[in-house]
Parts: structure tokens; C-alpha cells; sequence
């Protein structure tokens, strides 16, 4: 790993520090989408995150969306269907729901796919919501503008979770280049999950708890780690984060 990517990773670890970490727990049992949900985004954006970390702890995937500032390709499709420009903006194909307010979006998510009373621990207080803004200056506020990039024809696929801090690093540059991706939560489960893929607190081999995404993602792949893209446009699959981010900016990056 580069000084600079390790610079770029501190940051990242800072930010996730100040939002206490929130969007690491996956949380267990719950409901199934049969359908990717579709989330407007901005990766900078304070109630975005609120709501990308209430998607992580009930382990469902979505469909991003980028709407940087600046951006292009997607603002006016968020504005044809709810008539103006606001984030995060959340559609559920399994139900027709169309939500707006980061807070009616986590409430509505917790009914719908997880348990009672959960919630309130996942709703963006004013306070939680002044050191989120402070995690996003740590990074230089990146993942807010748009940067200009040429289209993605498919969405990519991530797999990640909100406070990964290397996962962070690749989901500010999909949003500055407004390139679509599903992205597949893979929140720790348990306490055999805690620390990086390759110095985690417990030794011996890991064992995931079954049925989960973790164990899928085991069988097919070998091993548990974010950030994890795959693009289907180029046929590209790499698991590091420095490695990816040259990818995009190779790629896609103008």
C-alpha cells in the first residue's frame, strides 16, 4: 500500500470514528427484499449515510444511485419522480414505496424489513448528525461533487458496509463519477467478524455464521473482505481498495 492510499485510509478510519462506527452491526433476523431497493445518494451527505447505515445493519442490498453535486446523470431522474432535487431519496420496488426524509426512510426500512423498536438508535439526532458532517470534512468532503467521468452502461456491484473505511474510500469515488452499484451489505455478525479480513480478533480459520451473506460470499469467493467490486461492464473483479480506485480512474475517470 502507497504513503498516499495510507493517508487516504487514516482519514477514512477517522471518519468513522466520529460517526462512533455506526453502520458496522449487521443485525439478525430479518426480513428479505426480493428486489434490490433503489437509493438516491450523495456518499457525503450526512442523512445519506444515516440511511446507508440503517441498510447495513439489516443487511440489505440497494441500488445507489450518485447524485453529486454537479451531477448529470441522475438528479433529474430524482427530480422527474418526486418534483425536486432532495437526498437521500429511497424507492422500494417490492412495495411502491417513494421516501424522502432520512428519518421517515430509516422508520419505514426497520418496519418493513426488520424488527420493532430498533429504530430510534438509527435516526439521525442532531448530534450524531454535526459529527457526521465532521467525518465527511475529515475527508475532504469527498464524495460530494461530481467529477467528470464517462457512463457506466451496467451498474457495478460492491460489496461493502458503511463504516468499512477502506470500503469508504471506493464509495466516494463511485459517487464523484456518478456510476451506479448495487451494493451488497456485509455488516459484521459476530465477534469472530471484528477487525480486517486478514488480522481478525479470533485466530484459527473463520467461520461466518451460516446462511448469511458472509458465508455466501465465502463460498464463492474464498474469503470475506471489503471493499469487493466486480464490474460487469469490463469484466474486472478486485478486492483492494487502492487497487480498485486506480481501476475507476483508469476506467471511467475523464
Amino acid at each position: 500500500m502507497s504513503v498516499r492510499h495510507q493517508g487516504k485510509v487514516l482519514t477514512s478510519v477517522l471518519a468513522s470514528t466520529l460517526t462512533g462506527w455506526r453502520g458496522t452491526r449487521a443485525l439478525a433476523p430479518v426480513k428479505a427484499a426480493a428486489q434490490p431497493l433503489v437509493l438516491f445518494d450523495i456518499e457525503a451527505c450526512p442523512y445519506c449515510r444515516a440511511v446507508r447505515q440503517a441498510l447495513t445493519a439489516l443487511r440489505l442490498d440497494v441500488l445507489i444511485q450518485p447524485c453529486p453535486k454537479g451531477g448529470t446523470r441522475f438528479r433529474g431522474l430524482a427530480q422527474a419522480r418526486v418534483g425536486k432535487q432532495q437526498f437521500p431519496l429511497l424507492i422500494d420496488p417490492n412495495t411502491g414505496e417513494v421516501l424522502l426524509e432520512s428519518a421517515e426512510i430509516i422508520d419505514y426500512l426497520f418496519a418493513t424489513y426488520g424488527r420493532e423498536g430498533l429504530q430510534p438508535a438509527m435516526r439521525p439526532t442532531i448530534l450524531a448528525t454535526r459529527f457526521s458532517e465532521l467525518a465527511s470534512l475529515s475527508r475532504g468532503l469527498r464524495g460530494l461533487k461530481a467529477h467528470p467521468a464517462r457512463p457506466a452502461e451496467q451498474p457495478l456491484q460492491l460489496w461493502s458496509f458503511e463504516s468499512s473505511p477502506y470500503s469508504r474510500l471506493v464509495r466516494e469515488r463511485l459517487c464523484e463519477l456518478e456510476l451506479p452499484y448495487v451494493l451488497h451489505n456485509l455488516g459484521k455478525e459476530q465477534f469472530a467478524d471484528l477487525g480486517p479480513a486478514r488480522l481478525r480478533v479470533r485466530p484459527g480459520p473463520y467461520k461466518p455464521l451460516p446462511d448469511g451473506p458472509r458465508a455466501v460470499m465465502l463460498a464463492q469467493l474464498g474469503r470475506v473482505q471489503v471493499p469487493y467490486l466486480e464490474d460487469p461492464n469490463s469484466g474486472r473483479k478486485l478486492f483492494e481498495s487502492e487497487d480498485i480506485l486506480a481501476y475507476l480512474d483508469h476506467q471511467y475517470a475523464l
